[in-house]
């Protein structure tokens, strides 16, 4: 079985109130990543992606540039342990 990669995400900049955690959601969905989406209190969204290496590898890249609507300034990427989920969700 293929090794899981995963990682915690920070988003920053203009990226609440502009469908960043529900085009994640697609995004993630669409490339088979499990994990979560959620607003921060600063302002920024964080994440938490699981999946195989060149998928994160894609989701990361596509988040550098968020929906439409979304200012990416910077995007911090942390390795993190796998928690086993096995669905993407928008958290609240």
């Amino acid at each position: 079985m293929a090794e899981v990669k995963a990682v915690s995400v920070r988003v920053e900049g203009r990226v609440q109130g502009v469908s960043f955690r529900a085009w994640t959601q697609v995004e993630a969905q669409g490339r088979g990543l499990s994990g979560w989406v959620r607003n921060a209190a600063d302002g920024s969204v964080l994440a938490h992606l699981e999946g195989p290496d060149a998928e994160v590898d894609a989701m990361l890249a596509a988040l550098h540039k968020g929906p439409p609507a979304a200012v990416v300034r910077s995007v911090t990427v942390d390795d993190a342990a796998p928690e086993g989920a096995t669905h993407f969700d928008i958290r609240r």
